[in-house]
């Protein structure tokens, strides 16, 4: 299913379709994709660290009543001194951050967890530090699922993961490039049909690993604040992660409460744009709130853009500015109206 969508996306970019979509977004919405990514980078944080949990009271999320305990001890740390760093605008502070937090997290958790105290076995020294790599599965997938689902069955889930990879790596892609300073004054990026070949073909890649679809990830936010700006960043990364792939007992040592504070400063980046909206305007304001809130709230970006795209279309059909509205948002919008009330979400 997932090399299906991708390289569906794959003719979608070709065909110049998905940048097309891309550019007919206005910079209102652009900006308040990016906004709603920070803030669901804080979320994220927040539950990697367990701070926060799911639960029925409020209904979406609710503060741990496990505040008091050495994991949370090292998250306070990690969080004071990647803050700090920033602050003090230290080059590689979150990296800094994220070693000397699992330096700590490790020491706690030998001298005092009995090496079991951090999450997947995490925040442990390793008997080994290199390991030969499975790659058994890469591979091992079929299109059998068109027979057993049936034809147009197994359309709803493919559209669903599609439209999902679709927008959440348009609006990765924008808020990102807005963070490093690469928009132009229209709010596009430049070269971005090259982005979104190298994206969906990864798609397909991640499939056919039978892994999740290999897209672009908001994570990448921490190298931009970090002050990557240029495809060097993303080769030098990807060297590393492969690299990674023969050292993973020792890369698995690094706990998520040494991470988390780096997805919630990075969050803080992404948020600083949020005074660059009009919201004393309701016509901007409203979809702008929908756009950032229900990305946190749901979990998803795609539910945040597809929530911005619905309302903007409306509202400006309703004002009688209906001839404002590019003709691909009409279709994007009826494409997310599908989606929410046929429930397809993945």
């Amino acid at each position: 299913m997932i090399v299906v969508e991708g390289l569906v996306i794959t003719v979608l970019v070709l065909t110049g379709f998905r940048e097309a979509v891309l550019n007919a977004i206005p910079m209102d919405l652009k900006r308040s994709i990016g906004i709603g990514i920070g803030l669901f980078l804080v979320l994220i944080g927040l539950a990697d660290a367990g701070i926060v949990v799911a639960g029925p009271n409020p209904p979406v999320v609710a503060l741990t009543t496990d505040l008091a305990n050495l994991r949370m001890l090292v998250f306070v740390i990690g969080l004071a001194l990647a803050a700090i760093l920033t602050v003090r605008r230290v080059k590689g502070g979150l990296l800094i951050s994220i070693i000397v937090t699992t330096a700590v997290a490790v020491l706690i958790n030998e001298v005092w967890g009995d090496s079991a105290m951090f999450a997947f076995g995490k925040a442990t020294i390793p008997s080994s530090v290199f390991a030969a790599p499975d790659f058994s599965l890469v591979g091992n997938f079929s299109f059998g699922f068109f027979g057993t689902l049936g034809f147009i069955s197994a359309l709803v889930p493919v559209f669903a993961v599609m439209l999902s990879d679709f927008f959440d790596t348009m609006g990765t892609a924008v808020a990102l490039g807005d963070e490093a300073g690469l928009l132009d004054e229209e709010g596009r990026l430049p070269d971005m049909k090259r982005v979104l070949v190298v994206d969906s073909l990864a798609a397909a890649a991640g499939g056919a690993a039978s892994a999740s679809s290999n897209t672009t990830y908001i994570e990448s936010a921490a190298g931009i604040g970090e002050g990557g700006r240029t495809g060097l960043t993303s080769v030098v990364v990807g060297l590393l992660f492969l690299l990674c792939l023969f050292i993973s007992p020792l890369a698995n040592v690094i706990p998520f409460e040494a991470t988390a504070p780096v997805l919630i400063i990075v969050g803080y980046f992404m948020m600083r744009s949020v005074t660059e909206i009009d919201w004393r305007d309701p016509s901007i304001g409203i979809r702008a709130l929908l756009t950032i809130t229900l990305m946190p709230f749901t979990y998803s970006i795609t539910n945040g853009v597809g929530a911005g795209f619905v309302t903007y279309t409306a509202i400006k059909v309703m004002q009688g500015k209906g001839r404002e509205v590019h003709p691909l948002l009409y279709l994007v919008s009826a494409g997310f109206v599908f989606y929410f009330v046929r429930g397809v979400h993945p």
